[in-house]
């Protein structure tokens, strides 16, 4: 089992849950109104007036072998619109229940 971490521009919302469905993946925790910058040239996304924009996030749990598809995903989204902004990480599931 494996946790996805996404982090986004609010703009990706509804592409991300497309993402989760076509894999059926039913089950995500989402935090929305995030604010941060991403560390290579990303622009911050504050919610203010000089930066209004904000991220979302998403934490899904996936079995293992569904992980690389919902990658390959998302990048492309990225790839579609790179200024936006959308990262993804993948940590390991030890226990659960």
């Amino acid at each position: 089992m494996k946790a996805i971490f996404i982090a986004y521009n609010q703009a990706y919302n509804d592409e991300i849950v497309d993402v989760l469905v076509k894999h059926r993946q039913r089950g995500y925790t989402r935090w929305t109104d995030i604010q941060g910058k991403g560390n290579f040239n990303g622009t911050p996304h504050m919610g203010s007036h000089a930066w209004p924009e904000q991220n979302h996030a998403i934490l899904v749990m996936v079995k293992d072998e569904k992980v690389e598809a919902i990658l390959a995903d998302l990048k492309q989204i990225d790839e579609s619109a790179p200024d936006l902004g959308l990262r993804a990480f993948v940590w390991n599931v030890e226990n659960y229940y």
